[in-house]
């Protein structure tokens, strides 16, 4: 089988042992038993770890070449790693695999959360010794649970967060292969090569995003977060809203803007949005020196960890959307609820905040993976480092008596009066421009886009126009117009991009009479060329 992370990568990138990892060069049974049932018992809720046996390691780095095992080796490791399973009490499989780095056979021992928490393991293999223990993993260690780390490690472990839970009333068939297959390619995943030799049930059960015994296999909460294009089928209000106020909370003027679909591509969309829509820059030059003085109203990533966080740490059981509120001073995050009651608010607001207790411990797998989150309790530090470093007034962090929500707040830095000397723009992330569009050219797109008036901005009329250009001359490939504007989701692509502008004859099929052909692509039209020319 192949595993979900890239084991070459994974040792030719600086890897180090930690609570997730560890290297072992030789066989020793009890030290193994005894990681396998730490590493199951996943007391940070890390969603488990790896054993790599066969790597020889020097202050907890890998040393490469590797050491390596003989084929016997691996052979009668994998057997006694089925015995050691049986002696973890309730018996605990792990799953592993043999892999070949600089030339060099290594055994990879992939161990999930376990459902069945808490596991116990021997405390020594010694004839007659039946003494067990619940191990647990510290940092880069192995350690035996005892006292209040014991008790605290069974009450986590009784309770399977939401996101790693099985839905009851989902089907396997609603993971969509597309999307998984994305997910893999940008991870660089092993496993991407089999996608399509799998069954979907077989690719989910190796993804760990489906459970159950094989009557009844059903979807995990966290692959219908990730690998379905509408997740608010199951969870309701899965979305970041985007309220620009600019007269303040008292003006009639409201701009909203709602985003939804897989985690990944609602939060980066919805990122990539803030960047080009709300980000200024100020440029002020100096007339003594030829260094300008350049800061942002708010820094971008002070905006990206406070989303991420929120979309990471957020209930996806309560059907409150994440908000993102923009007035003239402020912006305002707010996620539901607040942070778990063992972390203190002072500690938090200074970023000293030893989080223990990850709400979507799956979830935050799959950030990390994807290098939208470092899950490690940074994200405070960060917030707090981009707005000093911006010059920007401090970020309040807050939540209310009961903890129901947990508010970013990060002050504008106000623009300097206005001088010869000042410049200020909106900076757009994307390599491509246009003029702005009037209220009426934007009622118009709108029109042909078959949404309402205040869900085309001047970012989807980029979006529009940058497609379009992409469309000009030779015919293109859905792939190829996708990719030109930046978006994830191949479903939320086709049903607000592609079919309206099919409809609306700015855009042609090649082979029209068969629209899901596998060779389809498609041209620009003479209506299309028409917008080009005007914009």
């Amino acid at each position: 089988m192949a595993l979900p992370i890239n084991i070459n990568e994974l040792l030719h990138g600086h890897a180090v042992e930690w609570e997730r990892v560890e290297f072992k060069e030789g066989w020793n049974a009890e030290e193994i038993v005894q990681a396998v049932c730490a590493f199951a018992n996943d007391f940070h809720n890390w969603g488990g770890g790896y054993l790599v046996l066969g790597v020889k390691t020097v202050d907890g780095k890998p040393v490469l070449p590797p050491t390596g095992l003989q084929p016997e080796q691996v052979d009668a490791w994998q057997r006694k790693l089925l015995e050691l399973g049986h002696k973890i009490q309730p018996a605990y499989h792990p799953i592993s695999e043999v892999v070949q780095i600089d030339g060099k056979l290594i055994l990879v021992v992939w161990v999930p959360g376990g459902e069945m928490r808490p596991y116990k393991a021997p405390v020594s293999l010694a004839k007659g010794d039946r003494e067990v223990a619940y191990f647990i993993r510290l940092h880069a260690n192995t350690v035996k649970a005892t006292g209040e780390l014991e008790q605290e490690m069974i009450s986590l472990a009784n309770r399977i967060p939401f996101d790693d839970r099985q839905n009851s009333i989902a089907q396997i068939a609603d993971l969509q292969v597309n999307l998984i297959e994305g997910f893999l390619a940008e991870v660089k995943s092993d496993l991407q090569a089999d996608v399509h030799r799998l069954s979907l049930k077989d690719l989910g059960q190796r993804m760990q995003v489906v459970r159950g015994p094989s009557e009844a296999v059903r979807p995990l909460n966290v692959g219908l977060l990730f690998f379905n294009s509408d997740p608010t089928r199951w969870f309701p209000q899965t979305q970041i809203d985007i309220v620009q106020l600019p007269q303040g909370g008292g003006g009639d003027q409201i701009i909203e803007q709602i985003f939804k679909g897989p985690l990944n591509a609602m939060l980066r969309e919805a990122l990539r949005y803030l960047q080009n829509n709300i980000i200024t820059e100020y440029v002020i030059k100096h007339p003594d020196r030829a260094e300008a003085t350049r800061y942002f109203n708010v820094p971008y990533r002070a905006l990206e960890e406070a989303l991420v966080n929120a979309v990471y740490h957020r209930s996806y059981e309560e059907r409150e959307p994440i908000e993102v509120q923009i007035t003239q001073d402020e912006v305002v995050i707010t996620s539901f609820p607040g942070p778990d009651r063992s972390i203190r608010m002072e500690d938090l607001r200074k970023g000293n905040a030893l989080i223990r207790r990850y709400r979507n411990r799956r979830i935050g797998e799959f950030l990390k993976e994807l290098e939208l989150s470092e899950g490690r309790g940074t994200g405070i530090r960060k917030i707090l480092h981009a707005m000093r470093s911006n010059g920007s007034p401090e970020p309040i962090f807050d939540t209310d008596d009961e903890r129901v929500a947990f508010m970013v707040r990060l002050p504008i830095r106000q623009a300097p009066q206005a001088t010869p000397q000042v410049t200020a723009q909106v900076t757009p992330q994307v390599e491509y421009g246009t003029n702005s569009l009037t209220d009426k050219e934007l009622q118009k797109l709108a029109d042909v886009l078959s949404v309402p008036t205040p869900q085309v901005t001047q970012q989807v009329a980029l979006q529009v126009t940058k497609l379009l250009k992409t469309a000009d001359g030779d015919v293109k490939s859905r792939s190829q117009l996708q990719s030109s504007i930046g978006l994830q989701d191949r479903e939320h692509f086709r049903k607000f991009y592609i079919e309206p502008l099919i409809k609306s004859g700015w855009l042609a099929y090649t082979i029209p009479d068969k629209p899901t052909s596998r060779l389809q692509k498609y041209r620009l039209t003479e209506k299309g060329k028409a917008w080009l020319d005007r914009h």
